[in-house]
């Protein structure tokens, strides 16, 4: 949420900032909203210390013993308090209103964001990794995972439905060694490792920017009020709503959470394998720091690195890009995406998205703590996907596939494989 005085004084900020999101945003609506509430603050505020002067007037002319004069000041406050009492009601709808279009207030961008309209128009960056020559024709992820009998799509969509799969042995155990390499790795980076509910209030969605614009994209849990979240920083900032918090150094938190999404709008797109499904698993990283733009651009390159480091540790090839205007969250302030390549797609495709928002989900949030002076500020979050599953098993299959047919496990992952260094091929297997 963008505070209501800023967002007047930077008008035309926030209307480039709309336009370059592509968002829908009623700034007029809104400003004609807090016009008319700032009427009825100041006259409620007027009425209300008339009535308290006259209140006191009545109390003294009845000591005084003029019962009429009394009697008379008594009746205008009467009709004051009635009046008063349909200005309270209009001051609250203002606030109301104006409470639900500011939540529709896009963050504005950060000054070196592309500006574009959707992921055709991000900026590569930078690139890492060789990308493997394999002198053979590779096998997909999906032919991969049958071979090895690993990936049971259909039995998955049999039991889930559309865009549901299932993991068997190795492809379990890979499964659960990318989330344990994350996890070991952020703690030894001082994170404070968490497992958060899944199962949020819709306050809590709120809160971290993903209502009202993300319902369609969030399953509810019918008469229960609740909802799935489809990342642990759902949870993760919610901890500490209308909370004070020391930040005297930066909050590192990471979650491990099954996530769900619903997919709304992409019918027809990436419908083969594993790369967008409804549940899915994920460590998030996200930060709470002290409210200086300086400090969270600090905070967004290290948690950038954090996930080079682990795709660097599975050994796999991926691309920096810096994402549009168009392509962004109304959250986000500036974004990265980190592309891993893909060699049944012939293409880098998205796996961790790292996001500075600035302040704007402690300000929905009413997380603060106090500066060198003493005072309350807002804090800056921030957020970036650690490792995200089963997607990153797309790469981690197709680019270490060998032509006999084993699959390659990089070093990192082999303590959590039970040391096992490669997967054998099918024919091994059965002998």
């Amino acid at each position: 949420m963008l505070d209501m005085n800023w967002i007047r004084e930077n008008e035309e900020l926030v209307r480039n900032t709309a336009v370059w999101k592509k968002v829908d945003f009623p700034l007029d609506e809104l400003l004609e909203w807090d016009d008319k509430r700032r009427v009825l603050r100041r006259d409620t505020e007027q009425h209300r210390a008339q009535r308290n002067t006259l209140t006191k007037e009545v109390e003294q002319l009845l000591r005084q013993g003029d019962t009429q004069g009394g009697e008379a000041a008594k009746e205008h406050v009467r009709k004051i308090n009635a009046l008063l009492g349909k200005l309270e009601a209009d001051l609250a709808e203002a606030d109301r209103r104006c409470g639900e279009l500011q939540l529709l207030a896009p963050n504005p961008v950060s000054g070196d964001t592309p500006i574009g309209d959707d992921d055709s128009q991000n900026v590569e960056l930078r690139r890492t990794g060789a990308l493997p020559d394999f002198g053979f024709v590779p096998r997909d992820h999906v032919e991969l995972g049958e071979l090895h009998d690993i990936i049971d799509i259909p039995r998955g969509v049999k039991a889930g439905g559309p865009r549901s799969y299932v993991l068997k042995g190795a492809g379990l155990n890979l499964h659960l060694a990318v989330q344990r390499l994350a996890l070991d790795v952020l703690a030894a980076r001082g994170f404070t490792t968490m497992d958060v509910p899944v199962i949020v209030r819709p306050e809590a969605l709120e809160r971290t920017g993903f209502f009202p614009g993300g319902m369609d994209q969030t399953y509810e849990l019918t008469g229960e009020k609740r909802w799935l979240a489809g990342t642990s920083e759902v949870s993760l900032v919610s901890l500490y709503s209308d909370e004070i918090v020391d930040l005297a150094e930066p909050m590192r938190l990471a979650g491990m959470s099954t996530c769900f999404r619903r997919e709304v709008g992409s019918a027809g797109r990436d419908v083969r394998g594993l790369y967008r499904v409804h549940q899915f698993s994920k460590i998030e990283q996200v930060v709470l720091c002290r409210g200086d733009n300086k400090v969270s651009e600090q905070m967004l390159q290290e948690i950038l690195a954090n996930a080079e480091h682990i795709l660097q540790l599975l050994e796999l090839p991926y691309r920096i890009v810096a994402v549009c205007s168009g392509d962004m969250a109304l959250k986000t302030h500036k974004q990265y995406d980190i592309e891993t390549w893909m060699p049944s797609r012939g293409a880098y495709g998205e796996t961790h998205s790292a996001s500075n928002l600035l302040d704007f989900q402690a300000r929905r949030s009413g997380i603060r703590y106090r500066d060198e002076d003493g005072q309350l500020q807002y804090c800056h979050t921030l957020n970036n996907t650690a490792v995200a599953t089963p997607r990153i098993l797309i790469p981690l299959l197709e680019n270490h596939q060998q032509e006999d047919g084993t699959i390659y496990i990089p070093k990192a992952l082999q303590p959590y494989m039970g040391g096992l260094d490669s997967l054998p091929a099918p024919a091994q297997t059965e002998k």
